[in-house]
């Protein structure tokens, strides 16, 4: 197998832990009546969403979203689009890498408490992915649709969160 580059290496004290917590009953917010245009005004059911919402956070501080607005395939494409870009040669990805002048793209050198990650990363923006377009990639359109779909559900569900505080 060969050596291992030490710039690798966690220290002892800082590599995963193996432990696993089960944590059941966590609380699930089912979005659906907002994704209906008649039972999106319903005052009564709005206000129960954000009564479970604020339960949630309360007795849990998070939650897990149900039907919300993004296509059940969508994230499996996005999962193919991915492993298509990580795929490709390092040369290629580096051809849409980050630097100092702009914050977005591919990178592969991150590190943690002064060691290398293990992990390569390509960032965009939600609003604008503009640097997808470098990639040449047809599929591309997906993304951008992802970010509109998850988009959407963000803003309703921080509509409701912050309904909580009312």
């Amino acid at each position: 197998m060969g050596e291992v580059d030490p710039a690798f290496i966690q220290e002892y004290k800082h590599r995963p832990k193996l432990n696993v917590t089960e944590a059941g009953g966590i609380p699930v917010i089912d979005l659906s009546p907002l994704n209906n245009s008649e039972l999106s005004n319903d005052q009564q059911l709005i206000s129960s969403l954000v009564s479970e919402i604020g339960n949630a956070c309360k007795d849990w501080g998070f939650f897990q979203v149900i039907n919300h607005g993004v296509h059940s395939d969508l994230p499996k494409r996005i999962e193919l689009e991915a492993k298509k870009l990580f795929g490709l040669s390092t040369e290629e990805k580096r051809k849409v890498s980050r630097d100092e002048e702009n914050p977005l793209g591919y990178y592969d050198t991150e590190h943690t408490k002064n060691v290398r990650d293990w992990k390569e990363v390509f960032d965009f923006t939600v609003s604008n992915p503009t640097i997808l377009p470098a990639l040449h990639n047809p599929e591309d359109h997906e993304v951008a649709l992802f970010c509109r779909q998850t988009s959407s559900a963000e803003e309703k569900t921080i509509h409701l969160l912050q309904s909580t505080r009312s």
